[in-house]
């Protein structure tokens, strides 16, 4: 009996000990992926964001003619559909621009109007100087497309109206930083 006594508490702590390096043997997690870049920035505002904007943009409307005003919206669930799918898409688009590995645009590639915007690498510099601005800048975008995915759901055609100045407004504050910071000077040398 007493040498039962004695060998209880071995067996005991062999069982703890076994049952912690069992856990401790497990196998890590696996390492997050590589993701690489494919496109640029400006590739993606011109496939991704602009469209997506654009939609979103002119998603309602209202036509004033002789005959009286004409509001355009959405009105079946397809419609509505295809309003939100633009708007998740513009959302993640702002992610997409974000990686840090992501070039603004194809070497070579120029500004559109010399005059007013920066080059690519000027404006590569500038992000990449301040990479939480750019980010506070992106996240501010996501948040006006979600106040329009809001209104989408609810399926109120003002709100949306409404939502579209604060994408708006979200995009022109980026662009203002890192496009064409000096658009107020232009034309006045």
């Amino acid at each position: 009996m007493r040498r039962l006594h004695l060998l209880f508490p071995i067996l005991l702590s062999s069982g703890i000990i076994g049952a912690c390096s069992s856990h401790a043997s497990e196998p890590a997690s696996p390492p997050a992926p590589e993701i690489t870049p494919i496109f640029t920035i400006r590739e993606i505002m011109q496939s991704m964001v602009e469209p997506r904007a654009d939609t979103l943009w002119n998603a309602v409307s209202t036509e004033v003619t002789d005959n009286g005003a004409t509001t355009k919206a959405p009105k079946t669930e397809d419609e509505w559909a295809q309003v939100r799918h633009e708007a998740v898409t513009l959302s993640e688009a702002m992610n997409l621009i974000q990686m840090p590995a992501r070039k603004v645009a194809k070497p070579g590639d120029q500004p559109k109007d010399p005059k007013v915007e920066l080059t690519p690498e000027q404006i590569e510099v500038l992000i990449n100087q301040d990479r939480a601005s750019w980010a506070k800048l992106a996240r501010a975008t996501q948040d006006a497309t979600m106040a329009a995915l809001k209104a989408i759901d609810a399926r109120d055609a003002d709100a949306l109206s409404n939502a579209g100045g604060g994408i708006d407004a979200s995009c022109e504050t980026c662009h203002k930083k890192y496009w064409y910071p000096n658009e107020e000077n232009a034309g006045k040398k």
